[in-house]
């Protein structure tokens, strides 16, 4: 009963979610456009799929991917794992959490790769880029991307390190690699930062940062514990730009022999 009940509460809270974004298109549909709702029928059947859907999947989110992310950051970080004793030290050092940096990067890799956004971003770009960009090269690179940021991340709430120094050198790279970077690639490039922080990657991000902030001696959950999103945004640009480039290399290269 307690399941049912907090679907249907779910079913409600996405309701009034996403009535304002129907009022938003039927209204243009019929008051700007004026024009009628192409095939009624099947348009209704469609919102109520994406209304159950999504319904479904945020109880989903609820239920395991949160709890599971922020178990196994709290697992991987426990004093009884890191150190083998019942508390940690005040100042632990940052080289006794490698499985935590290891859960990360694969984490970051593995989810990546399962990203729908990603997925549909990476066959138009291979459709209207008329095979040049290859859908797999492309979801493997954002996936490194992410794996790497987020690796970076945990680093960095272990450590307490400032988020703005990361973010301001993270930046820096990314406007010296868009001058060199293949002239194609570059918005592809700069939407994967973008694409990455979607229904998949987000969910299981944020509890792993929660859940290692508030294991880690020092750390407050709500200073430290956030701020993952943003390497997972960041990283794939750089990665993307970096494979365009290898791949211009390759092929210049190839040319010259």
């Amino acid at each position: 009963m307690a399941l049912l009940s907090h679907l249907l509460s779910t079913f409600i809270d996405t309701l009034a979610d996403i009535t304002p974004i129907l009022g938003l298109i039927f209204g243009f549909q019929l008051l700007v456009l004026r024009q009628p709702i192409p095939h009624p029928k099947k348009t209704a059947l469609g919102f109520l799929f994406v209304l159950l859907g999504l319904t479904l999947f945020l109880v989903g989110l609820e239920i395991a991917l949160f709890p599971i992310g922020k178990l196994m950051a709290t697992q991987l970080s426990s004093p009884q794992f890191v150190f083998g004793t019942a508390t940690a030290p005040e100042n632990p050092p940052w080289q006794a959490y490698g499985w935590v940096y290891a859960f990360a990067a694969l984490i970051g890799l593995a989810t990546t790769i399962a990203e729908p956004a990603l997925i549909a971003v990476a066959q138009k770009a291979h459709e209207v880029s008329r095979g040049t960009i290859d859908p797999w090269g492309l979801r493997l690179s954002v996936a490194v991307g992410v794996s790497i940021g987020i690796s970076l991340g945990c680093f960095r709430i272990i450590t307490g390190t400032s988020l703005v120094s990361y973010i301001v050198v993270g930046y820096s790279i990314v406007i010296i690699q868009t001058f060199f970077a293949p002239k194609m690639i570059i918005p592809l490039a700069y939407d994967s930062g973008g694409v990455t922080t979607s229904t998949v990657t987000v969910p299981l991000v944020a509890a792993l940062g929660l859940g290692l902030a508030a294991t880690v001696p020092g750390r407050n959950p709500a200073l430290d514990g956030f701020g993952l999103i943003a390497f997972a945004s960041l990283f794939p640009m750089m990665t993307v730009m970096a494979y365009a480039q290898i791949v211009q290399w390759f092929a210049s290269r190839k040319e010259a022999l």
